[in-house]
C-alpha cells in the first residue's frame, strides 16, 4: 500500500464528512451568503485589488464560497477541490444562486492534466498549506495555470501560530517540514466544534522559508511578503477579538505573527 495515498484518502474523506458539518454552520452562515454576504476578508480584497473581468482559479475551494463571492467581484472563476461533496455543493449554490462558476473535483496535483487552461489570477487561502505535503510540486502547479504577467496570491495562517497548544502557552508541534505528516483526531471540525462527528486528519508543516522557495524556484518573481499581528478567524483558538473580524493575542497584541500573505507574478 502507498502511504501517501492513504493520508491523501483519509484526508478526502474528512473533507467530505466536514462540508456536510459546515453546510448548515454560523461560521460558513451559507443562509447569510445567499442573502448576499461576501466571505472574503478585507486582506486579500484590497491586496489582490480588482478582479472585474479577470479569469481566477480558486485552488483548495472547499465548497466555493470564496470562489463565489469573488464571482460577485466580477471575476471569470474557476473553483478547485479534492473532495467530491465539497464541489457538489458548490455547483449546487452556483447554479441556485446563479452564479457563473466552474468546479472541478481534483486531487491539486493531478491539475494539470485534468484542466487545459491558463488564469489572470491564481487564489488560495487560510488553512490550505498544511493539507499539501509537497510545496515544490504545489508551486509549479500553481505557475503552470498563470498566463503571462498574471498574479498568484495567498493569504494563510503563519506557520508560527501551528506551533503552540490550543492556550497558547508551550510549544507542541513541530515548524519544520518532514516527509511524514502529523496525525491529528478530529472532533467536529473548526466550524463545528459541537457537532458528533469524528475523523482523522494527517498534516504537514510548511516553514515560510519553504513556500517562498518553492514559488521562486516554480519561476513566479515574489511582490511582496506581508505578515501581520492578527487573524481574520478565531484561528488558533487562543486568540480573542478585538474587533469584528480581527483577532489577536490579547497578552501581548502586537507579539506574534499571526497571518502572511505572498502575491507574486509570472
Amino acid at each position: 500500500m502507498n502511504p501517501m495515498t492513504d493520508y491523501l484518502d483519509t484526508n478526502r474523506a474528512l473533507w467530505d464528512g466536514w462540508t456536510k458539518l459546515h453546510a448548515v454552520s454560523a461560521f460558513y452562515d451559507v443562509d447569510g451568503f445567499k442573502a448576499g454576504r461576501t466571505t472574503l476578508k478585507a486582506v486579500e480584497l484590497e491586496e489582490l485589488g480588482a478582479v472585474a473581468g479577470k479569469t481566477l482559479l480558486h485552488l483548495q475551494c472547499h465548497f466555493g464560497l470564496d470562489t463565489l463571492s469573488w464571482a460577485r467581484e466580477g471575476a471569470v472563476v474557476t473553483g478547485v477541490d479534492f473532495s467530491p461533496e465539497a464541489v457538489v455543493l458548490a455547483r449546487s449554490l452556483s447554479d441556485e444562486l446563479q452564479i457563473p462558476a466552474t468546479f472541478v473535483c481534483a486531487d491539486l496535483y493531478a491539475l494539470p492534466g485534468l484542466l487545459d487552461a491558463r488564469f489572470d489570477v491564481v487564489f488560495t487561502s487560510y488553512g490550505v498549506l498544511p493539507w499539501l505535503p509537497d510545496l515544490a510540486a504545489w508551486a509549479q502547479v500553481a505557475a503552470h495555470f498563470l498566463k503571462p504577467g498574471g498574479t498568484f496570491y495567498l493569504v494563510e495562517f503563519h506557520p508560527f501560530v501551528a506551533l503552540l497548544d490550543e492556550a497558547g502557552e508551550r510549544i507542541e508541534h513541530a515548524y519544520f517540514h518532514t516527509p511524514e505528516p502529523e496525525r491529528f483526531e478530529a472532533a467536529g471540525s473548526y466550524a463545528a466544534p459541537e457537532a458528533d462527528f469524528a475523523g482523522v486528519s494527517y498534516e504537514w508543516a510548511h516553514p515560510l522559508g519553504d513556500v517562498v522557495t518553492a514559488l521562486l524556484k516554480a519561476g513566479l518573481t515574489l511582490e511582496f511578503l506581508h505578515e501581520f499581528p492578527f487573524s481574520t478567524h478565531p484561528y488558533p483558538p487562543y486568540l480573542e477579538a478585538d474587533a469584528p473580524g480581527r483577532y489577536v493575542w490579547k497578552r501581548r497584541p502586537n507579539a506574534l505573527p499571526l497571518l502572511f500573505s505572498i502575491k507574486a507574478t509570472r
